[in-house]
């Protein structure tokens, strides 16, 4: 387009008079091409990347900031399993981090703690991360657990969040069914757990849901933000079959992905919390088996492997 523009302007310098007119007419139409295009390349929307580390623990490169998601750094099979649940006899987390903690930590700008369960915030995360950098957490009770343990920088998220050309908005869920939160241990032990929305001018909106079972609040988020990419926690964590509860699933698992697919059929899906911890039930080859059976378009679902990057 640069071409014909300099090639137009020599052939008008060069004509004559007559041929002149001809050249203004043409011109102008090139110049109207060049704006039309600026002006639709400058609305148009950015790049957004998110890498998937593990389990919930990503890292959103959006709006010139690289924010880490939830840091689960631990080791593979330091911890025991989660006390009441499904498959406990095994140790957290059952597979290692798909790179150096270092790697990981490159260039993080901030880092967003949806909860304080030990896997989306764990004593290798609290060791690792440097003690001034800006963590976002869902209420005052998570930040003053996080000051606690050295962290000087800690903001409460709320409903209109700027940081930097970003717009933050924290959601609700709740991990759990109502019956579970009827039982006031369990309730104390599930806790609150945050969802956040990210809104930037010529960027993709993007919902990323948290630890929660489907629930209004989260259809209530689809519906008023519209967003164009869905972060979804799907490993389908459960209790114990011993334990009292009818459904005994504490987070999303594959209905709530194929429910969410035609619930925003215009959004593109992320799947993540899978294979990591022991009470998930759901594995990442199940999820795309389950995919492919329902013949749902992969063009829309995203099901990454650790240390994948999915730009969009």
């Amino acid at each position: 387009l640069t071409k014909i523009v300099l090639y137009s302007i020599i052939l008008y310098r060069i004509k004559s008079r007559k041929e002149t007119k001809q050249m203004k007419k043409l011109l102008l139409v090139v110049v109207s091409l060049v704006g039309v295009l600026s002006f639709s390349n400058g609305n148009s929307f950015n790049k957004v990347e998110y890498t998937h580390i593990r389990n919930a623990t990503g890292i959103l490169n959006y709006g010139g900031k690289k924010i880490l998601i939830d840091p689960f750094f631990a080791p593979k099979g330091i911890y025991s399993g989660f006390e009441g649940t499904y498959n406990s006899k095994e140790r957290n987390p059952l597979i290692s981090l798909p790179m150096s903690i270092k790697e990981i930590m490159k260039d993080i700008d901030a880092v967003i703690v949806t909860h304080t369960h030990d896997d989306h915030w764990d004593e290798y995360a609290q060791k690792e991360i440097n003690k001034n950098i800006l963590i976002f957490v869902q209420n005052e009770s998570d930040k003053k657990l996080i000051s606690s343990q050295g962290f000087k920088n800690v903001k409460i998220l709320g409903e209109n969040t700027k940081f930097g050309n970003i717009t933050m908005i924290k959601t609700t869920g709740q991990h759990g069914t109502d019956d579970m939160y009827k039982i006031p241990e369990i309730a104390k032990k599930a806790g609150e757990a945050m969802g956040v929305v990210f809104k930037s001018k010529n960027y993709s909106t993007i919902y990323l849901i948290g630890d929660t079972i489907w629930r209004k609040e989260v259809e209530d988020v689809v519906k008023t933000q519209k967003p164009d990419i869905i972060i979804m926690n799907t490993g389908d964590a459960q209790f114990a079959q011993e334990s009292p509860f009818d459904d005994k699933s504490i987070i999303m698992g594959k209905l709530d992905v194929e429910r969410m697919y035609h619930f925003a059929p215009n959004t593109k899906l992320i799947a993540v919390h899978m294979d990591t911890v022991n009470h998930g039930t759901l594995t990442r080859k199940e999820l795309r088996t389950f995919v492919e059976i329902k013949n749902l378009d992969t063009n829309r679902i995203f099901i990454p492997n650790d240390g994948e990057v999915l730009p969009f």
